[in-house]
């Protein structure tokens, strides 16, 4: 038994996880080994934590979340629960009250909202594809994934809010909304992001907008990060400076170098070589999700991995264009990469769902 169940994995699936891993590894015990050496130990037992869900949920069959809608329902009124709560009672940290503090762990509720919205939209979307038409789907899907978009938003974490929301729109593409429905979406997004602008936006959010378009405003303030951020990923050059040589994560000129700048750690010591590798190893990763989702039996299996897939790249093109200079800043990781639990070990039950579907696709 144990030897089929080896045998009907996915390895290629794995592998490719396995080797992303490897190069944040490299990265995080480059930059913070000498400083704090618990960032190198914990990120690892996450990842051995990680893969081990993915045997887990692999064996589990993915159809039990699609033949359960009230479980589904059940998980969703949980997880809009523990944000509601976390607004009150979370720990702050870095301006938003995403986390709740456990001893010296910290979780964050928004990563298990972004797996159950996935969930509920391949369930809902599954079963109304062929209505989907009809705005009434269109109105209670978006209710669906309103509620925890508003609660996340209030945190304030921006970026998973639109994590969120780009899920609900590419889930909708996939599930065939029509052309028209689509641009009266996005109209109604501008007007949105217009009000949010202008009434609901913290100074601190603002200037994160502002400083984009021109850091050097405030060089020492809101255009610190970009700035920084952007020197070390050019002093990277074609090879790199070397493990431990980059001067702008060594000496810290660049902040949050294990967890939102990773990237240019990367960049900075490894140099456009390292960057490459790890573009190779994602899109690897892509290509399997992908193949697996057009072989997969039905349309709830189909959903889920472009619902998994929208939220990866969605991240990976945020988390890389904010360290690049060409977005703002978001706090939003770079999946498998980035320094923290929370996100890595729920993009890990992810793996292990897409690999059970991978594993039942006969």
């Amino acid at each position: 038994m144990f030897i089929y169940f080896l045998k009907k994995l996915d390895w290629i699936l794995i592998i490719s996880v396995f080797l992303i891993c490897v190069t944040g590894l490299i990265s995080i015990f480059s930059t913070s080994f000498a400083q704090n050496k618990n960032f190198f130990f914990k990120q690892m037992t996450f990842i051995v934590i990680g893969f081990f869900l993915i045997f887990i949920f692999g064996l589990l069959d993915y159809r039990f979340f699609r033949n359960h809608p009230r479980l589904l329902l059940a998980l969703y009124i949980l997880i809009n629960l523990l944000l509601v709560i976390v607004l009150f009672f979370g720990s702050n940290i870095r301006g938003a009250s995403s986390w709740f503090r456990i001893g010296s762990f910290h979780f964050e509720p928004v990563e298990i909202a972004k797996l159950v919205m996935i969930l509920i939209l391949a369930q809902y979307f599954s079963l109304r594809h062929i209505e989907l038409y009809r705005i009434r789907h269109i109105i209670a899907s978006g209710i669906y994934v309103g509620i925890p978009v508003i609660l996340v938003f209030f945190q304030p974490d921006f970026g998973s809010a639109m994590v969120l929301v780009f899920l609900w729109l590419l889930s909708m593409i996939v599930a065939g909304i029509k052309i028209k429905q689509l641009i009266v979406l996005l109209l109604i997004g501008v007007i949105v992001l217009g009000i949010l602008w202008l009434g609901l936006l913290k100074p601190y959010q603002k200037q994160r907008i502002t400083s984009f378009f021109n850091p050097y405003l405030d060089p020492l303030g809101g255009g610190y990060h970009r700035i920084q951020s952007v020197i070390a990923i050019g002093a990277g050059e074609f090879f790199g400076r070397g493990l431990g040589h980059g001067s702008q994560s060594q000496l810290n000129f660049l902040p949050e170098q294990h967890t939102d700048f990773i990237f240019a750690s990367i960049a900075e010591e490894l140099g456009f070589v390292g960057v490459f590798l790890l573009f190779v190893f994602y899109t690897l990763l892509f290509y399997r999700i992908i193949k697996i989702a057009l072989n997969s039996s039905n349309n709830f299996a189909r959903l889920f991995c472009i619902g998994a897939l929208t939220v990866f790249i969605f991240q990976i093109f945020v988390n890389i264009g904010m360290n690049l200079g060409i977005l703002p800043i978001a706090g939003i990781s770079l999946p498998f990469v980035s320094y923290g639990g929370s996100n890595l070990v729920i993009s890990f039950i992810t793996i292990g769902i897409i690999q059970s579907i991978a594993m039942r696709r006969g």
